[in-house]
C-alpha cells in the first residue's frame, strides 16, 4: 500500500477539523451520542477527501524508454583474452604401476 503523500493529509485533516466544527454549531447537539455520530461522519468525509485527491504523475514506461534511448549507450566492456600456458605433463608407465604397492590403512585395535 503506497504511503499517503502530504497534500492527502492535509486535505484530510482540514476535512475533518472543518467539517466537525460546521455539523457541531449547525446541529447544536450537546448529548455524548450525538458529537460521536458528527465525529465519525467527520472522521468518513475526511477519509473520502483524501482518497480523492489526485496522486503525483509516475513516470511511464513509454516516457522510461525515450529516457534510456536518449541516453548514450555504454561502450561494451573489453575482455583480456586468456593466454594458453603448456603444461608438462609425465606419463606412469604401466611397470611402474603394477610394481608399487597398494595402499591400506591400518586398522585400529
Amino acid at each position: 500500500m503506497p504511503r499517503p503523500t502530504a497534500a492527502q493529509l492535509a486535505y484530510g485533516s482540514f476535512t475533518v477539523i472543518f467539517s466537525t466544527l460546521a455539523m457541531l454549531l449547525l446541529s447544536q447537539t450537546s448529548s455524548g451520542l450525538g458529537i460521536a455520530v458528527v465525529a465519525f461522519a467527520a472522521l468518513a468525509l475526511g477519509l473520502l477527501v483524501s482518497l480523492t485527491v489526485p496522486q503525483p504523475k509516475t513516470r511511464t514506461a513509454a516516457a522510461a524508454r525515450a529516457a534510456a534511448e536518449a541516453a548514450p549507450a555504454p561502450a561494451p566492456a573489453v575482455v583480456p583474452q586468456r593466454r594458453r600456458v603448456p603444461v608438462r605433463r609425465e606419463t606412469v608407465s604401466a611397470a611402474a604401476v603394477s610394481s608399487a604397492e597398494p595402499v591400506r590403512e591400518r586398522s585400529t585395535p
